[in-house]
């Protein structure tokens, strides 16, 4: 029995098991991407996640990993075209791409419900051919910071950094989403739809960096075992303490533990400990954790708040600022890592400065490669194709423009996001100001809807339209008086059945689509401004605007007061 090959083969087989569960990665952060967001951008997240993979896979293949990996220059590695994995082999090939892959579908998350599919797809093929190989060199491929002693183990910095500051760069330029910042720019929550489907991600990805950062080791044999059963350990334990960090913080500050800021603490922890999850201890790694559960804390608060820079799902902060902090912290806490004197490196060990002081300059150095480059590429595609959609397609969301897509939830339909208040309305009315119709020259003024301007007679009035109408709408009710209505989602079709839909390349004989339905009783406002008011804002001159239906209504009755008619409707 070949003892040598049995050790090859076992190797191997650690490496491609690393790589099944490092891709399984993009289903994580699918779920965590799709979870935090709306539901009319759940099919457009979906396609950026499918793409950076796919598109980056023949690109990393083609030109990317000989940058990387083609040689031992200090700042690239060589062309390496078609490569078949080096020295490495096939092995060596499927693990790298897997790794470029998760960094590139980092920035999905920070820029994601208005940005253009295709000026996406460029970005993505862009940094798995060019930005990420070219610092990942300097890392791994033997590049200048490789022979500084540099160490980033799994890729805080290699990684998540270089995804999150592309995530910061790409947010920054395209600007916040309609109605993120108030008149004041005071940033507004807005909720994601599925905390169900953001756990199930984290969950998953979770699971897979055990695969990230153990399987790094890229062997089992001549020890590898020991360090990848340390590895394990550190990572769970740097993970399970930043979520408790998280949950406390959050309990204190909010008075209540925050679900979704939890989860970003459970990948805070983790995107944290990569770096040095190999030479710290397990109290360095449990250190780590509670560091990254502060630093994502406040940095997600730093980058929304004072910085107006809009990251839907906390990308900048979990990958970002927690990768770059995940680094420095090996510079403190690497205890299995010996400097030229025989002791452990870490500067809180004894080690000196030295090594603390390679990692700073790494940090900073990756840092300003992927900020001017990713400043370039989305200023080029700002200025060309186009970076964002237009403001009536954000309305509407990504899935129907983008895609063609009617709702990723078929029957099952959440209410579309209310943005609430005054100011969120102003943003939203003002981002869509040019296509906004003006308001009716009948409008009556909210000062005139008092009981006296009240009329005998009460009407229903039912408005069904286009899902992505419903600020717009909105926003014209208000102007002419009417602040009291009935928001339903529903689902139907007129008598045309629905405008033609395909279902992979087959005709939906019937399409229920989703539709908005208003329904509001007015009074002192006379009913025939309220229609044409609701015409105005609604026509296109297309099938689907929408329908009017006026009804009498007999009478009113307030349950808390027992009031009745007109009095019945004010607060």
């Amino acid at each position: 029995m070949d003892l040598t090959a049995m050790g090859d083969a076992l190797n191997t087989s650690w490496i491609l098991l690393g790589a099944a569960l490092v891709f399984f990665m993009q289903a994580g952060f699918a779920m965590v991407e799709t979870g935090f967001t709306r539901a009319k951008n759940a099919g457009n997240i979906i396609m950026k996640n499918l793409m950076d993979f796919s598109l980056g896979t023949p690109i990393f293949w083609i030109f990317g990993f000989g940058l990387m990996f083609g040689g031992t220059g200090a700042l690239i590695g060589g062309i390496d075209l078609f490569t078949t994995g080096g020295e490495g082999g096939w092995a060596t090939l499927i693990f790298q791409t897997v790794f470029c892959a998760t960094s590139a579908t980092i920035v999905s998350g920070a820029m994601a419900e208005r940005t253009k599919f295709s000026a996406y797809c460029i970005y993505s093929m862009i940094i798995s051919a060019f930005i990420y190989p070219v610092s990942g060199h300097w890392i791994w491929g033997g590049g200048w910071l490789a022979q500084l002693g540099f160490h980033d183990f799994a890729g805080s910095t290699a990684v998540h950094m270089v995804g999150g500051v592309a995530a910061f760069v790409g947010a920054c330029i395209l600007g916040p989403r309609i109605g993120k910042y108030d008149a004041n720019g005071n940033a507004r929550a807005i909720p994601g739809h599925s905390l169900t489907l953001g756990a199930l991600g984290v969950f998953i990805l979770w699971f897979c960096w055990f695969g990230f950062n153990g399987c790094s080791t890229v062997a089992l044999t001549d020890g590898a075992a020991e360090v990848a059963a340390r590895v394990f350990v550190t990572t769970n334990l740097a993970a399970a303490v930043a979520t408790v960090t998280v949950m406390c913080i959050t309990w204190v500050r909010y008075k209540k533990p925050d679900v979704s800021m939890t989860l970003n603490g459970s990948l805070a922890g983790l995107v944290a400990i990569t770096a040095g999850c190999d030479v710290v201890t397990p109290v360095g790694a449990a250190l780590i954790g509670i560091i990254a559960g502060f630093v994502v804390v406040f940095g997600i608060e730093f980058v929304d708040q004072k910085l107006k820079v809009d990251d839907p799902v906390g990308a900048v902060g979990v990958h970002g600022l927690c990768g770059a902090t995940g680094t420095l912290l090996t510079g403190l806490f690497a205890y299995n890592l010996e400097n030229d004197a025989g002791a452990p490196a870490g500067l809180l060990y004894g080690g000196g400065f030295h090594f603390f002081g390679i990692q700073i300059l790494g940090v900073v150095s990756v840092i300003a490669w992927v900020a001017v480059t990713m400043t370039i590429v989305f200023l080029i595609l700002k200025n060309t194709i186009g970076l964002r959609v237009s403001a009536d397609e954000e309305m509407m969301g990504l899935d129907q423009p983008e895609h063609g897509l009617t709702s990723a939830y078929a029957d099952f339909m959440p209410l579309p996001h209310v943005l609430g208040t005054k100011a969120g309305e102003a943003a939203a009315k003002a981002a869509m100001a040019p296509s906004a119709p003006a308001a009716p020259a009948e409008a009556v003024p909210v000062s005139r809807v008092t009981t006296e301007g009240a009329s005998a007679s009460m009407h229903k009035v039912v408005i069904i339209t286009n899902q992505s109408k419903f600020e717009r709408l909105k926003n014209a009710l208000n102007q002419i008086g009417v602040t009291g209505m009935t928001v339903a989602n529903v689902a139907g079709c007129g008598m045309q059945m629905g405008a033609p839909e395909y279902y992979r390349g087959a005709k939906v004989d019937a399409t229920l689509l989703p539709k908005i339905k208003f329904e509001i009783v007015v009074s002192a406002i006379p009913v025939e401004t309220v229609v044409e008011t609701a015409k105005k804002v609604l026509y296109t001159g297309h099938i689907g605007d929408g329908k009017i239906f006026v009804y009498d209504v007999v009478d009113v009755v307030k349950v808390r007061t027992g009031e009745t008619g007109f009095d019945a409707l004010q607060d």
